[in-house]
């Protein structure tokens, strides 16, 4: 897998509202289809019809509270990222798709503020060293945790499975 840069871009997809789940990431008939290109097709359909149309890779997607709450499913990680979503931003994660996320090789980070700086469609940096986002629209920012040392070993070595994969290869 490629170094994660220090700096993502791309168009923000905002949910401002709390407590997406699993099922509307990507509903639970279609958990029988296990490649993300086709989970891609079906990412977000039941709280945003338009989003398949409308997401273009690199793209983030801001959200409230708790996102990734319900069932546990790795499933709504390979839609995001199928459709082509680099990063989600939310105000908080339910911890398992959280650790989902970071286990898969995918970006979650949690920002308080991030609803607050950016707009359906708005242009936005995320700088993962500094701990920031911004928007390129309007020059508004938001401050995160950035993320761990592990947790970009983790996503760069493509989730866990390869970075165990790795480390025994070298054991």
């Amino acid at each position: 897998m490629p170094e994660l840069p220090d700096k993502l871009s791309g168009y923000a997809h905002v949910y401002d509202r709390d407590h997406i789940n699993t099922d509307e990431i990507i509903p639970a008939r279609h958990l029988n289809v296990h490649d993300e290109a086709e989970l891609a097709k079906y990412a977000m359909e039941d709280i945003d019809t338009e989003f398949v149309k409308r997401v273009l890779p690199g793209d983030v997607v801001i959200a409230g509270e708790n996102f990734g709450c319900g069932s546990s499913r790795e499933h709504a990680i390979w839609a995001l990222r199928g459709a082509g979503v680099r990063v989600v931003i939310a105000k908080s994660y339910a911890r398992i798709f959280f650790r989902n996320a970071i286990n898969n090789g995918f970006v979650a980070i949690e920002c308080a503020e991030a609803c607050e700086v950016a707009k359906n469609g708005d242009h936005v940096e995320v700088d993962l060293a500094s701990g920031r986002l911004r928007n390129l629209n309007n020059g508004k920012e938001a401050t995160f945790v950035p993320i761990s040392d592990f947790a970009r070993e983790l996503i760069e070595d493509g989730g866990l499975l390869p970075h165990i994969k790795k480390k025994a290869g070298k054991a």
